[in-house]
């Protein structure tokens, strides 16, 4: 091979030569070197039901269109989901993307240069800043308050001369929902400072809290949401969105060309029309986070309104007990690599009831 490799490694930006998303990869590892060869997988939040058998028929049957680009407007699935969303009594402006990490990207894209200024409410999914550094924009972490609530003032503030701010709810790590009434709040407050508002929807699904309605009043807003937790569709990586009128152009314009593909747009379409599938999933979780609170015996578990837990396993570090409990084949996410958070937090998704008496029995042993 002929160059000098060190001078083409200069040429990479700076921002890229260390740091990266984090996988949670190790504990599967040390699971599998203990000898379990099914352990408990309850680190990224999937869901264990599997997917909906009208999502499989759905994508089987678009694998013979596998030679042709697909609709770049994902039309089928974009009235699929207006119509999914019909109940909340509003015209929704529905974009879509790969995943929510698509979507991310796309909106960053029309809004993020260099220089430009975003805000983050931390700690939570690290994403957000990575797609900001990647574009050139520069990020000022929120810290929310102790118990992980956002202090509302003081995020609005921190939103002067920003273009774009990003707030999850429930929140990735934490499982924080934030009120409506908060939302809309900062919502007024970004009106002043023309700054927009990413409100990151994920497990939305898995509470009782709808934002959608803020749709109607604030064009500063944008929510986000995705087909990979509730609806099954992990590996088929459909996310999407809830844009304001005007906005709408700009999203398209900036999308990457034939972003989703055939049997992606037809499996999501499918699993929409298999609500039942999507009630069994949510009435689980939701039964699951009691039963968590209750069967902890050691540890603090923090309120959450996603399909995950956070538990604080001090005074031992979040990384150490991701190891003990990997040998005793159970799979959860070390929150260390979360900004802001500190090293004594796990998160724990909710997984099939075999998984989380496993993981129960543990925890507790630990």
């Amino acid at each position: 091979m002929g160059g000098d490799t060190e001078s083409l490694k200069s040429q990479v930006r700076k921002v890229f030569e260390g740091g990266g998303y984090v996988f949670a990869t190790k504990a599967a590892n040390i699971a599998r070197d203990a000898g379990f060869t099914n352990p408990a997988r309850l680190a990224s939040n999937e869901n264990p039901f599997g997917t909906s058998d009208a999502a499989i028929n759905a994508a089987k049957e678009a694998l013979c269109s596998g030679n042709r680009y697909p609709d770049e407007t994902a039309d089928s699935l974009v009235r699929a989901l207006a119509e999914y969303h019909g109940d909340c009594g509003l015209k929704l402006n529905v974009v879509t993307g790969v995943g929510m990490d698509g979507v991310i990207e796309n909106v960053i894209r029309t809004f993020i240069g260099a220089g430009d200024k975003v805000v983050v409410s931390t700690p939570t999914f690290s994403f957000y800043n990575l797609a900001v550094t990647a574009q050139g924009g520069v990020v000022e972490n929120v810290r929310r308050r102790e118990d992980f609530t956002v202090d509302v003032p003081e995020f609005v503030g921190a939103c002067r001369g920003a273009k774009i701010a990003f707030l999850c709810s429930p929140n990735n790590p934490t499982g924080t929902i934030t009120p409506a009434e908060d939302i809309e709040e900062i919502l007024k407050g970004l009106l002043k400072e023309n700054c927009m508002l990413f409100l990151d929807n994920a497990y939305v699904d898995f509470c009782d809290t709808d934002y959608r309605r803020l749709m109607k009043d604030y064009d500063n807003l944008i929510i986000g949401r995705t087909m990979s937790k509730a609806f099954g569709l992990a590996g088929m990586r459909v996310g999407y969105a809830f844009v304001p009128d005007w906005y709408l152009p700009y999203y398209k314009r900036a999308q990457t060309p034939f972003a989703l593909n055939n049997i992606s747009i037809a499996a999501a379409v499918g699993a929409i029309g298999d609500r039942e599938f999507v009630k069994r999933y949510v009435n689980h979780v939701k039964e699951w986070r009691d039963a968590f609170e209750a069967g902890l015996k050691k540890y603090r578990m923090y309120p959450a309104g996603a399909n995950f837990v956070m538990i604080d396993v001090a005074p031992q570090k979040s990384d150490d007990v991701v190891v003990k409990l990997a040998k005793k084949g159970v799979i959860v996410r070390s929150c260390a690599s979360f900004p802001t958070l500190g090293d004594t937090f796990i998160r724990v998704s909710i997984g099939d009831s075999w998984e989380n008496e496993m993981f129960l029995k543990a925890i507790n042993e630990i």
